[in-house]
């Protein structure tokens, strides 16, 4: 027997097909919880502009993935196709956080589990994905960084302005010193004792200090 005497047999007539009532089910529970995880990434996200068109992508690769491993467990030679098509793929899309790469793993897995049959397993393993998401990503951490800007005018109140944020802070590490004229630009990182950000208005207050802007910073971006 040849490869393609296998396929000229009778074996694709024994191939269950699937219901229109099964596929439109399918396809409902994957819109479900393609909103659910829309939900918990919209919930989560950190970054510094929040983009709508890749919540809607995760709603719709939880409806593809449901849609493709349909056709393939519903015929043969459909799988194959469809392998060979997607083979072809390229994504060029840089990821720009790596929480986003979760997000869309966990939408194709979604779709797949669901087309599967898996439903009690979808359900209960999106459940508790979104749920460990909400609770570490929104955790507030009391060591997050900062960063401190610094302008200053004069050598003596630099000098009197840096003291003075380490005596306030728990933690002043110099990142970056630029000097124009008598102008000193000075960037900090640091570490607050408390949510408490009176000290930057004294210290926007003292004497030779131009500016002092503090800002929340995760190693990529500021915001």
């Amino acid at each position: 027997m040849t490869f393609s005497d296998i396929f000229k047999s009778s074996f694709l007539e024994n191939v269950g097909s699937i219901t229109l009532f099964d596929m439109a089910l399918a396809m409902l529970l994957s819109f479900l919880l393609g909103v659910f995880i829309f939900f918990i990434y919209k919930k989560t996200y950190t970054g510094v502009l929040y983009s709508a068109s890749f919540g809607t992508t995760l709603i719709a690769l939880c409806m593809i993935s449901t849609l493709v491993i349909l056709a393939v467990t519903s015929n043969v030679v459909m799988s194959l196709g469809m392998v060979g098509a997607l083979s072809i793929v390229r994504f060029r899309s840089a990821i720009k956080e790596p929480l986003d790469i979760a997000f869309l793993f966990w939408s194709i897995a979604g779709g797949i589990v669901l087309a599967a049959g898996l439903v009690e397993l979808a359900v209960l393993g999106s459940v508790l994905i979104g749920a460990v998401l909400l609770i570490f990503v929104n955790r507030k951490s009391g060591d997050a960084p900062y960063m401190m800007v610094l302008r200053c005018e004069g050598y003596g109140n630099e000098k009197a302005a840096e003291d003075f944020l380490r005596a306030h802070v728990g933690n002043c590490t110099l990142k970056g010193k630029t000097v124009r004229g008598a102008v000193s630009e000075l960037s900090f990182e640091v570490r607050l004792r408390s949510e408490d950000t009176g000290f930057v208005a004294e210290l926007a207050a003292m004497t030779g200090v131009q500016s002092a802007v503090l800002v929340s910073y995760n190693g990529d971006y500021m915001n």
